[in-house]
């Protein structure tokens, strides 16, 4: 099986299967979702999810974060993975918004990667999520996914991304990044991958190789 027939058959699959794929973080608008997604780093949308409600609550706006202290700050996301660093961000990147952006979350990726706490996948998640821009976001579970289905065999998320953009339509760009995400947090999880309810055995390269390997 070649990759262009590989994409082709897991891609179809998707759109018949998993129509409407979305981000599972809870937001009402640019900002909450970026504040969102940084929080998100190595942690769970669930965690973020509960986290979330009440900073927004207290910080409804880039100018309520901008002008808190890190103490004012640090109790709403201490159940967060690295809650320091995170709450260091999120009020600096408040700060670079009203300074630079006029409090508007840029729809630029150049503009969001000058955004303390913003890397090029948190970057790449503002750009579809919130301005329908065809890229994806490569995360660990993309990342996974990709390798496992014979997707990519890039050895960093920029060269998975790369290869997943180059082969995936742009109108299915923003979808493909959660339908990969989705299926890497429920179905293709890290360490017991449930092969068996798996829509997508067909063109799995991984799949294929352990099955040939059991016989």
């Amino acid at each position: 099986m070649t990759r262009k027939e590989r994409f082709a058959g897991i891609v179809d699959w998707f759109e018949q299967n998993v129509p409407i794929a979305e981000t599972e973080l809870h937001y009402g608008n640019p900002y909450q979702l970026l504040v969102a997604v940084i929080l998100s780093a190595q942690c769970t949308d669930r965690r973020v999810n509960v986290v979330t409600p009440p900073l927004f609550e207290r910080f409804p706006a880039p100018q309520d974060l901008a002008s808190a202290s890190f103490d004012e700050v640090f109790p709403y996301v201490k159940s967060v993975s690295y809650p320091n660093s995170k709450t260091e961000h999120l009020i600096a990147m408040a700060q670079k918004l009203l300074a630079d952006f006029g409090g508007e979350v840029p729809s630029d990726f150049d503009a969001l990667m000058t955004l303390p706490g913003v890397g090029r996948k948190t970057a790449n998640v503002i750009a579809s999520v919130v301005y329908d821009k065809p890229v994806i976001a490569v995360d660990t579970h993309v990342f996974r996914v990709s390798h496992r289905l014979g997707l990519s065999n890039g050895k960093t998320p920029l060269e998975v991304e790369r290869d997943l953009e180059r082969h995936i339509p742009e109108h299915l760009r923003a979808r493909s990044h959660h339908w990969l995400i989705l299926h890497g947090r429920y179905t293709c999880t890290a360490r017991a991958p449930k092969c068996a309810a798996c829509g997508l055995t067909d063109w799995c390269k991984q799949y294929a190789e352990e099955s040939a390997g059991t016989r």
